[in-house]
């Protein structure tokens, strides 16, 4: 017991002292200038501000970390993370506080060892020193009494923690109670049910009755919440006619995409190189006989096809040997011929025709690329005296006459639609956008210009019936089938119920020995579910939005007594120790800050948050 709460403490040591060098490292040790010295006295251990700015600061260089924006601590405290960073010092005094009162303490040899085995304190051999940390601490602005004094607090504070969730086991009852449940299993036979089965005559209701749907059925009809939007666009689509660009620099993009325009003819090479002339000569002789093959010659060398693929070559990359290679017919070998590793045989696998697109050909492409462009760089021109129009009181519909925005309206519920919708900067506007905000231009994606206006928001409400007439139909024909479905299942339920199995001539599908998770395609996604409530001999309709079925349950069964049930009885167990450690801990900590009762001053508190920023 004692040995494993030594290794648990040396292993929170290490991490926690870790974390401590390499946080301070890169801020230093902050010294607030005031006469407050502790934001929080948790029993007679002190939350000083110190400790409070250096863990706001690891705390900032976290999410800058995570998102690459730094936070200030004003943003930080608009997301409660100042208070997650109180609650969490507190709860370390609290801990030392229980520490101090129980006399738990670290010895002089103990710590002269924990210090030696950090590595920030080593030469080069791997030897404590003293030099070396001297040099470390002062870094970070730390001394070596108040380092010390730390790493005493630590050590002790990590012997509590192991002493409390070192053995803490949860009982086997619990793990083989879940094992039981996940791995139990049901055998079962069903008959399935699809819209596709039905066959209902052709009936179209007339308005009168699709009327009386769509009052009994409201809610299958009901509209979202609606944001009545007004907006205005400027794409660099819309004014890409009237862009005009330069001869010269169309030609200047021709040339730059040389290597696309004008693509040499190429051929699908394979090369396979020998020692002397001589060996390639007499394998060249053996091919023209007949006598072997280029793959066994490949092989023979102990190479394979794909140690001597040379892909798509042009004729100047094969050098002496191009104009033999490109004179030659696909599926050819021809050779000797030379090669930079020295004779060899070339079989030729394909060929890729030259593709020579004259500058003609390529100037719609290269016109549009570098309007495009161009329209950008106008649109990024115009943005300034667009916002300076809104500024100056003029509404959206006015910049359709004062620019070249184009204004409409659209009803917006949060989806990603067609359009302007599909631009994540738009919807991203439109969610936030307020009845008081004002228009002001911004960019999207694609460098186009919008500005926009919430004119209404629409609550959730009924679709008129003569709008949804179309939805009420399809909804009325589904409901007609589903009826006739669950007739179906109906009567085979009774019939099965009256005779103990299903009728003769029944297209019955089996299953055994399934466990809760199981999938089967064409079923309702609840079954297997509902299969678990059933006993044995039980029949049950169970309906889903595709398909119905009529299920006997057969078989109850346990889970299955082999290594896969061993493995996960294995990692459940893990689980539960592990979470009755961490709720041993936690109660731990909380009964520890009721008997501190931790009080923060709130005026030291708002002075740090209001003076660093």
């Amino acid at each position: 017991m004692a040995t494993s709460i030594k290794k648990l403490s040396n292993t929170f040591v290490w991490i926690l002292m870790g974390l401590l060098i390499v946080g301070l490292a890169g801020f230093g040790a902050v010294n607030f200038s005031s006469s407050m010295s502790a934001i929080a006295l948790v029993g007679e251990e002190e939350v000083t501000v110190d400790e409070y700015l250096r863990e706001m600061q690891r705390e900032q260089r976290a999410l800058q970390a995570q998102g690459g924006q730094s936070l200030t601590f004003a943003q930080m405290a608009a997301f409660g993370l100042d208070q997650a960073v109180l609650s969490r010092l507190i709860s370390i005094a609290s801990i030392d506080n229980e520490v101090k009162s129980l006399g738990i303490s670290v010895g002089d040899d103990n710590l002269r060892q924990e210090l030696a085995e950090i590595p920030a304190f080593q030469d080069a051999s791997g030897k404590f020193d003293r030099q070396a940390y001297k040099f470390a601490l002062q870094n970070v602005n730390l001394t070596e009494s108040d380092f010390e004094a730390n790493l005493r607090r630590e050590s002790a504070r990590t012997l509590v923690q192991g002493a409390i969730v070192v053995g803490a086991k949860m009982p086997n009852t619990m793990t083989k109670t879940m094992t039981d449940y996940i791995g139990a299993r049901r055998s079962f036979s069903y008959v399935p049910f699809s819209p596709d089965q039905i066959a209902l005559i052709q009936v179209v209701p007339d308005d009168a009755e699709l009327k009386e749907f769509y009052d009994a059925n409201t809610a299958q009809f009901t509209l979202p919440e609606t944001k009545r939007i007004t907006y205005a666009h400027l794409s660099p689509d819309m004014i890409l006619d009237t862009v005009e660009v330069a001869e010269e620099a169309l030609r200047a993009l021709y040339a730059e995409r040389s290597d696309q325009y004008q693509v040499a003819e190429r051929r699908l090479v394979e090369r396979l190189v020998f020692a002397d002339e001589a060996s390639a000569t007499a394998a060249k002789a053996q091919l023209d006989a007949a006598e072997t093959t280029f793959e066994a010659l490949v092989e023979a060398r102990g190479l394979s096809l794909q140690d001597i693929d040379l892909g798509d070559v042009t004729q100047p990359a094969l050098g002496a040997a191009g104009e033999a290679v490109f004179a030659a017919a696909v599926h050819d070998v021809t050779g000797p011929l030379p090669s930079d590793l020295g004779p060899a045989l070339y079989r030729i696998n394909g060929r890729l025709e030259a593709q020579l697109t004259t500058f003609e050909q390529a100037l719609p492409d290269l016109r549009d690329e570098l309007a495009v462009d161009r329209a950008r760089r106008l649109i990024e021109q115009q943005a300034e005296d667009i916002n300076d129009l809104l500024a100056g009181g003029a509404t959206l519909e006015d910049l359709a006459n004062e620019s070249e925005m184009e204004v409409a309206s659209l009803g917006w519920s949060g989806d990603t639609g067609e359009g302007i919708t599909a631009y994540e900067g738009f919807r991203t506007a439109a969610s936030v956008v307020t009845l008081e905000d004002f228009p002001s231009a911004e960019f999207l994606e694609d460098g186009s210009l919008f500005a926009l206006r919430l004119d209404e928001i629409l609550p959730e409400r009924p679709e008129a019936f003569e709008e949804a007439k179309q939805k009420v139909l399809a909804a009325w024909e589904a409901d007609r089938v589903a009826t006739a479905l669950q007739a179906q299942a109906d009567a085979l339920l009774a019939a099965t119920s009256e005779t103990g199995d299903f009728p003769e001539g029944t297209q019955v599908q089996t299953e055994t020995g399934l466990t809760r998770t199981a999938y089967l395609d064409n079923t309702p996604a609840d079954m297997m579910n509902q299969i678990f409530t059933m006993a044995p001999g039980d029949l049950k309709v169970i309906k889903g939005e595709a398909s119905t079925v009529v299920v006997r349950l057969d078989e109850i069964l346990a889970a299955e007594d082999n290594g896969e049930t061993q493995l996960l009885a294995e990692a459940l167990g893990t689980q539960l120790d592990q979470a009755v450690s961490e709720a041993l801990f936690s109660a731990f900590i909380s009964a520890a800050q009721l008997r501190a009762a931790p009080r923060v001053d709130e005026q030291a508190l708002n002075a740090v948050m209001t003076n660093y920023q």
